[in-house]
């Protein structure tokens, strides 16, 4: 049985459509035994996110909350089918982990084709660590030409939990994304995408999916606790400890 250490993706009342704090999600983590949290709010072009400002000055936040270890992150927006983003390379460099996802508010749906090129742009920056959950049908891509380029650019591909219920096509886009981790060989997180305390660490779709595939357990990073570690450190370019 698959078991999750980290929610990699989370929001805060920062943003206006979600509706808990940052220490209320760490307790949450906590009482579910989790030992880490990423907070993964969205970067300025959603509506409702919070400004540049919010992610400049997250080294406020304590290294540990109810002692689970926290990491500073965004969810950066895609605004556009040539890979740009909404956060400076100056500051997106500052981040601990840095997910990029496609959203309606940010951008329309367009081709797939164009979804295609947007997500080959994304897969060769150096600054995203992640890939959002790019199982919705809506930007429907060409998952193998994708998957094997995420694989070149060292991208990480996240298995939402939330998207099941709440992004059209996800179960199965997600199964078929998933297989074509498996064949090439790149790494997946497992998150909740929450935007209320008590749905953090609800990862129970994401893993009952990888796990009736046979998903490979050394490329779910957030299923031990030192491989998580040692990725996070990775991305994060700091030591992980104070």
């Amino acid at each position: 049985m698959i078991s999750i250490v980290a929610d990699t993706h989370t929001h805060t009342l920062a943003c206006d459509h979600a509706y808990s704090t940052i220490t209320e999600n760490a307790a949450a983590a906590a009482k579910k035994g989790l030992k880490f949290l990423v907070m993964t709010e969205h970067a300025p072009a959603m509506e409702g996110a919070p400004s540049r400002l919010y992610f400049f000055n997250l080294p406020q936040i304590p290294r540990f909350i109810d002692g689970v270890m926290i990491l500073k992150g965004a969810e950066v927006n895609i605004i556009d089918y040539r890979g740009s983003i909404d956060l400076p390379d100056s500051l997106t460099n500052k981040l601990e982990w840095v997910i990029a996802s496609y959203h309606l508010p940010c951008i329309a749906p367009g081709t797939v084709a164009e979804h295609t090129n947007g997500w080959m742009r994304i897969a060769h920056n150096p600054l995203i660590d992640v890939i959002g959950h790019c199982g919705d049908s809506r930007y429907a891509f060409e998952q193998k030409t994708v998957i094997r380029e995420f694989a070149a650019g060292g991208k990480i591909v996240e298995i939402n939990a939330h998207s099941f219920e709440a992004r059209p096509g996800s179960i199965e886009n997600c199964r078929q994304i998933a297989l074509l981790c498996a064949e090439y060989e790149v790494p997946v997180v497992v998150s909740s995408d929450a935007h209320y305390h008590t749905l953090v660490g609800n990862f129970d779709h994401a893993i009952s999916l990888l796990e009736d595939i046979g998903f490979p357990h050394h490329l779910i990073l957030n299923a031990d606790y030192q491989r998580f570690l040692a990725v996070a450190q990775e991305k994060s370019g700091k030591p992980l400890t104070d």
